[in-house]
């Protein structure tokens, strides 16, 4: 069983991993765009919000720099594809890679403590909350304000306009739409999102490291397939309740896994676990579907 501090720990962790998960829905999903700038766009979001909260800014707008930051990335990314002709997958390396160097010249160093730095966690200590439930209360409200303003944006005119670029390219050319615009924002925004995950992470963490984007593009792309296994994406807003989801199932697995004495899982088979995971998330939806279908044919 898990202690209360492996629960709350693993619910947090989950809340912020569901962020990097709408980044790649967007990309992914809605725009087709295979994306991994966002291992380092999560430790450029962290690392912008460590020196600027260093620096004595207020935590929120820190905050809100560590998401121009990685709209900043994203959009270097997009206009490498865009107006230079590179393949997405490509242009995504070349900035992921560009922005190691990046991150530590914002660092000036490879990691950055917080512990005595006041965060936006920090006033939410005041409520009189068990110390690990005020992160989790927290991340819950940003989750439920990022779903919500994404679930609009994507019924707006530019919403629709984006995901009739990701759905056919060259039919929304046709009907007026500037597809080179719609992908550029869209991977900014993805990677604005990203971004915000990173600078809560590390401020929940107490510290900003340039090696912490390391394998995210993985935990994202996890949380993503294990949501949709477990709900069926029909709708948009389905489709990021199945992000949240899926980041949440997905860390309460991992903390199960490695706190079951049975299994002898340790924390350096965290990637080995992380593979099982998306392997199981991948492969159920069709097994599910073919025992349904036989079942269909017995009944028949």
């Amino acid at each position: 069983m898990l202690s209360e501090i492996a629960f709350y720990g693993a619910l947090e962790t989950g809340l912020i991993y569901g962020l990097v998960a709408f980044g790649i829905y967007i990309s992914f999903r809605v725009l087709d765009f295979p994306d991994l700038t966002v291992d380092g766009s999560f430790p450029l979001g962290a690392a912008v919000a460590a020196v600027l909260l260093l620096e004595g800014w207020n935590p929120w707008l820190a905050t809100g720099c560590a998401v121009l930051a990685g709209m900043a990335a994203g959009a270097v990314t997009a206009i490498l594809n865009v107006k230079l002709n590179i393949l997405n997958l490509l242009a995504s390396i070349l900035t992921m890679i560009a922005l190691y160097s990046v991150n530590l010249r914002i660092m000036g160093r490879p990691n950055i403590a917080l512990l005595t730095e006041e965060t936006v966690l920090t006033p939410w200590y005041d409520l009189g909350l068990d110390y690990h439930q005020v992160p989790v209360l927290l991340f819950v409200i940003v989750v439920f304000v990022s779903l919500i303003l994404l679930w609009r944006f994507m019924k707006s005119e530019t919403g629709l306009a984006m995901r009739a670029t990701g759905a056919n390219a060259r039919m929304a050319r046709a009907q007026g739409i500037a597809t080179g615009g719609m992908i550029i924002l869209g991977v900014a925004l993805s990677n604005g999102l990203v971004g915000l995950a990173g600078a809560l992470f590390a401020q929940s963490q107490g510290a900003a490291d340039v090696t912490m984007g390391v394998g995210v593009i993985v935990i994202g792309l996890a949380s993503l397939i294990g949501g949709e296994a477990v709900i069926t994406p029909s709708t948009v807003i389905r489709a990021l309740l199945a992000c949240v989801i899926g980041a949440i199932i997905y860390r309460l697995a991992i903390a199960f896994a490695l706190n079951a004495d049975i299994l002898g899982l340790q924390a350096q088979d965290l990637n080995l676990i992380t593979a099982v995971l998306v392997t199981l998330a991948i492969v159920l939806p069709g097994v599910r579907t073919n025992i349904a279908n036989r079942f269909t044919r017995k009944k028949a």
